[in-house]
């Protein structure tokens, strides 16, 4: 009876029943699956997922599926805005360009698609719907939107670039990125496109990453660059005062931090246009921008790099208001060079220009401290800057100069340094100064006093 009871309790299993149960499968671990027996790529590892692959929004993209689409000509009208949104999608797709053997023919097949889409955009056939406006956005930035790399240079920070040593850093994508710029630079121009509808999608965000990439060290980019804000500036009005102080950013912190950006110039061609047509009387805020940003714009040491932009700007400013001269001197005054002489002749230049567009008033509010920088300059040893300041600036009275103006300044002058007048006898060996100078008196303020 005992026996009974107990044969039909559960035995307890022994160490070699176990060690069989786990070699035979029957383990509640789930097994390593098999092989794909359809010839499927294994899963992905840290090796092959290194592997450079084309990207289309973030995903890669089977080189067997990207290929070209039928031509605009060979499609009937109603169907060409699908197809444009179409091939704007298939220039998504992002390569490698470091590597000119890798994926060759995709990247003559999204090449010859860019420049059919720009040749689309330049002859559009009626409005650009929405849907097409978002997609060319999108694709232009995912295509231009990128880190920049700059080469790692010595030192050179806060040292002026020397524009004929340093050679610029040319793209190697460019073929393909300056088809993406066309494109835009046409949308953007294009009279089929609705600012209304476009301002969606380039707002706030496009613009500032947009600017960011005024700092490539690739000229062409650069210039492409200019040209479309300046367009973008033109046709949405509503983003105008918004570029203005995103510009103004930009000089702040090279100014006073960097010291360093390779769009100086271009930025300040364009704002030479928008000060051209600033309305009269001018704002307080775009005087407050002379002040703050573009008047300081002569302390970094890389000045020689945008000099003549900026000068084109500060004179803008003085010809739209007058009385402004007298804080533009004072200004150049400010961060006039003491021991740089290239570019002391830079300012003495600039200051002959904003000098021309100055009135008597505004003259003689600063005319103390410009007769004696003046003063210093006519002792200069430095071979340009004798003949700049003795033979251009303030001495050359042929133009119809305030005379009176002049004799004052004269007269503050002489008591402190009457060598001033007999010019610099030791600038006046030089050969350049000679030959500058030739036929004409020391110093032309001999004949105020006629």
């Amino acid at each position: 009876m005992i026996k009974q009871i107990l044969g039909r309790l559960p035995r307890k299993p022994s160490k070699s029943s176990e060690h069989r149960d786990s070699g035979s499968g029957s383990s509640s671990a789930p097994p390593n699956p098999p092989p794909s027996s359809d010839g499927g790529d294994p899963p992905p590892t840290k090796q092959n997922s290194k592997m450079a692959a084309p990207k289309a929004n973030g995903h890669p993209v089977s080189s067997s599926a990207y290929e070209a689409l039928p031509a605009f000509k060979d499609t009937p009208s109603s169907e060409r805005p699908n197809l444009f949104i179409r091939k704007v999608n298939l220039c998504c797709a992002i390569f490698d360009f470091t590597d000119p053997t890798k994926n060759a023919k995709e990247k003559e097949i999204k090449r010859q698609t860019l420049l059919e889409l720009v040749d689309y955009v330049a002859n559009p056939s009626g409005k650009l719907q929405e849907p097409a406006i978002q997609e060319i956005t999108r694709m232009v930035s995912l295509n231009i939107f990128r880190p920049l790399v700059s080469p790692p240079r010595e030192n050179k920070a806060l040292e002026a670039f020397d524009v004929e040593e340093d050679e610029p850093v040319m793209d190697p994508s460019w073929p393909h990125l300056q088809a993406v710029y066309e494109l835009f630079l046409r949308f953007v121009a294009s009279p089929e496109t609705d600012a209304k509808i476009a301002k969606r999608y380039v707002d706030h965000s496009f613009v500032l990453r947009l600017l960011d990439l005024f700092d490539s060290e690739d000229p062409r980019e650069r210039d492409y660059l200019k040209t479309i804000l300046h367009r973008v500036y033109g046709k949405f009005m509503v983003h105008r005062p918004f570029i203005r102080k995103a510009i103004n950013n930009i000089f702040y912190q090279f100014i006073f931090e960097t010291e360093k950006h390779n769009g100086i110039a271009e930025l300040l061609e364009i704002l030479g246009s928008i000060i051209n047509g600033f309305a009269l009387p001018l704002k307080e805020e775009h005087k407050l921008f002379l002040v703050r940003a573009l008047i300081p714009l002569h302390k970094p040491k890389c000045v020689a790099m945008y000099h003549q932009q900026l000068s084109y700007c500060i004179t803008q400013f003085v010809e739209k208001d007058c009385k402004l001269a007298d804080t533009v001197i004072r200004g150049l005054l400010k961060f006039w060079p003491v021991t740089n002489s290239s570019k002391e002749v830079m300012f003495l230049g600039e200051l002959e220009e904003v000098l021309e567009a100055t009135q008597p008033a505004e003259f003689q509010r600063c005319m103390v401290p410009l007769f004696h920088r003046i003063a210093r300059c006519l002792n200069s040893s430095h071979f340009q800057a004798y003949p700049t300041a003795t033979g251009r600036i303030l001495l050359d009275i042929s133009a119809d100069p305030p005379e009176g103006m002049i004799y004052w300044g004269v007269t503050l002058l002489i008591p402190g340094d009457p060598r001033l007048l007999k010019g610099n006898p030791e600038c006046q060996k030089n050969s350049s100064v000679s030959q500058a100078t030739r036929g004409e008196p020391p110093c032309r303020c001999d004949r105020v006093f006629k």
